[in-house]
């Protein structure tokens, strides 16, 4: 089975497939997918046989924070992962006080998410216990290892890519290690702050024929200069080593003004039932100066692969 969302062209297919919602996720299994994002203040999840038509998807609120700990608000970028036979939700929360977001899980052991209960795990951090967002997990070589972004030390000035080998999905066992920092300028527009800051975040894991990526956002959100960045695994040596990553020069997905698309970017990856379709899932403004409010939306389209094995995202596509 192919769902709707084919091509630009198929009937039903618009974007945004949503009016609203940021950091869009989604996991497919069993022939349902199961579609999260930014809710602030809770964690729903939505169910359906096709993306396109999400408006009409089972929805269901499966977590809601209990008041006065340090994960009550500002829950951000939500995801659902299967493992191991239970499903996890990560998630990034504070206290109310952005400097103290750091990232948490919580565990279903039902066959079907929107099912059983959901029980809070804890959090998940390295050693240093630094500021966390955006925490992913994907297994490599039969081992578990972390993404996310963080601040180095207790400061914010600039968000970093680190990864971090993990034991179980809600515990890190190694130390942090940073792969990634914005060095380009398209990285570092973080000009309605003060002071600047510069920012790598969002880390999703891309695989292809044996070639493994990690597609990150740049820049900050409450920019028009959101983008997509690539980094690429030599695939010799140890993940967790900076040099084992290349970074592309230029953005491989950034805005579009002829087609009214701004700051598209905190993306995630899903595919065709069938596996020979791959789409990136993200969530961009339709209009300059709009930021990190409720102005962003989910959008998909799919994407081709150029001769060297890397991802071509092309241009994001035109509101339909």
């Amino acid at each position: 089975m192919i769902p709707v969302i084919r091509k630009t062209e198929s009937k039903g297919f618009q974007n945004p497939i949503l009016p609203s919602g940021a950091d869009p996720w989604s996991t497919y299994k069993d022939g349902f997918y199961y579609y999260t994002h930014t809710l602030g203040n809770r964690l729903e999840i939505w169910k359906t046989k096709d993306l396109s038509d999400l408006k009409h998807a089972e929805r269901k609120i499966v977590w809601t924070p209990p008041a006065g700990t340090s994960y009550s608000k500002e829950i951000w970028a939500p995801e659902i992962h299967f493992i191991g036979g239970k499903w996890y939700m990560y998630f990034a929360a504070d206290n109310g006080n952005n400097n103290n977001h750091r990232m948490y899980v919580i565990e279903n052991a039902s066959a079907d998410p929107m099912q059983g209960e959901w029980q809070f795990k804890g959090k998940v951090s390295d050693t240093s216990d630094r500021w966390a967002i955006d925490g992913t997990v994907f297994e490599y070589k039969d081992q578990l290892y972390m993404l996310w972004s963080g601040w180095e030390g207790p400061i914010n000035g600039t968000q970093s890519i680190y990864i971090a080998k993990m034991k179980n999905p809600w515990t890190i066992s190694s130390e942090r290690y940073r792969i990634s920092s914005p060095v380009f300028d398209w990285e570092k527009d973080g000009s309605f702050t003060a002071p600047k800051v510069s920012v790598n975040e969002g880390p999703q894991i891309l695989e292809h024929k044996n070639k493994l990526f990690i597609v990150y956002s740049a820049s900050g959100c409450w920019t028009d200069s959101y983008a997509l960045g690539l980094l690429t695994f030599k695939g010799t040596n140890n993940l967790l080593d900076s040099v084992s990553w290349i970074k592309s020069k230029e953005p491989v997905f950034k805005k579009s003004i002829d087609n009214g698309v701004y700051a598209p970017g905190h993306n995630s990856f899903f595919k065709s039932p069938d596996g020979k379709e791959d789409w990136i899932l993200y969530h961009a403004n339709d209009a300059p100066g709009q930021g990190c409010g409720g102005h962003r939306s989910p959008r998909a389209q799919r994407f081709s692969w150029n001769k060297d094995g890397s991802p071509n995202f092309g241009v994001p596509l035109p509101r339909q």
